[in-house]
């Protein structure tokens, strides 16, 4: 815990591109409701939740079925739901909040193995540790490539993914414009397609952590979209019970992280029409947004 939190302090300080993206999405986020001295120790608290996450995930090896339970407080979905997700398989999804690594190995001991799309590191030998150290659990760690089709057939057999909802994804087929505290993002839509199209349920949760060193475990809403539901509306249910998490805990989000990478072309109808530093305007992602939805355009070419 101390580690974590130096480690965590000596890269807020270290890190000034990091620092300052944190800053600006949390004033664009919250506008007034924190004072600078408040955003800096939201931010200072994000850098050092990660930190945590990471440093523990070395620690998990420590981990087996029978010794995990004392180091968690959890409140799970039904058991209705957890008896439906053992019997069909389910979509499981967190955003980068608390320790969304735990989170995901915790129910691997619980009897439900994920297939988890994970990013290669440029080190091959530190890409071999990582997934070593994810699925001791018994999950399945993938590359991106073909993803999608292995997800689907792991699915099919009765299955469980594991999802990450929270990353800016360029405007496209694979994303949907999604209000996000106040302002338009494009986040993935992969979790609603694959409930969608096989039938299954999207369980959503977060891995807060507490400050004598467990977590506290919250599930969420069970969705089960129809096949004829709209996604991006079903992409923004889902976000928005992420949302209220964060707002309740902001220092547990990954504030140093480009969310907001699109911005529309407009004058945005938001509650905070000013987008951190970073934004591009887009006019794809003006194309995403409902008609009804969208900000007042201009010339599209000037």
């Amino acid at each position: 815990m101390a580690l974590s939190r130096g480690i965590g302090t000596l890269a807020y300080f270290a890190d000034q591109r990091g620092r300052r993206t944190a800053l600006d999405n949390l004033r664009c986020a919250f506008g007034d409701q924190y004072s600078l001295k408040e955003r800096k120790r939201i931010a200072r608290g994000s850098y050092q939740v990660f930190a945590r996450t990471f440093l523990e995930l070395f620690w998990s090896a420590r981990l087996t079925t029978d010794t995990w339970q004392p180091h968690f407080d959890i409140h799970p979905p039904s058991a209705e739901a957890e008896a439906q997700a053992h019997q069909t398989g389910a979509v499981w999804v967190t955003p980068h909040f608390g320790n969304f690594e735990l989170i995901s190995m915790i129910w691997g001991f619980r009897g439900f193995p994920f297939t988890v799309v994970a990013q290669d590191f440029k080190n091959p030998a530190i890409t071999q540790l990582f997934k070593r150290l994810r699925e001791q659990s018994g999950h399945t760690y993938i590359s991106q490539e073909n993803a999608i089709l292995k997800l689907m057939k792991a699915l099919k057999r009765q299955g469980h993914a594991g999802l990450l909802t929270d990353l800016s994804m360029v405007p496209g087929r694979a994303a949907a414009a999604i209000q996000c505290f106040g302002m338009w993002a494009s986040l993935p839509t992969l979790h609603v397609e694959l409930a969608k199209r096989l039938g299954l349920a999207i369980m959503t949760g977060v891995c807060r952590p507490l400050p004598d060193g467990r977590y506290d475990v919250k599930f969420f809403e069970v969705i089960k979209p129809k096949p004829e539901d709209d996604t991006r509306e079903i992409t923004q249910r889902v976000w928005n019970l992420c949302e209220e998490a964060i707002r309740e805990h902001p220092e547990c989000w990954l504030w140093m992280y480009k969310h907001w990478r699109y911005r529309p072309v407009g004058v945005p109808e938001t509650p905070h029409p000013d987008y951190p530093f970073y934004s591009n305007y887009s006019w794809a992602l003006v194309e995403m947004i409902p008609e009804s939805m969208r900000p007042q355009q201009t010339d599209k070419a000037a």
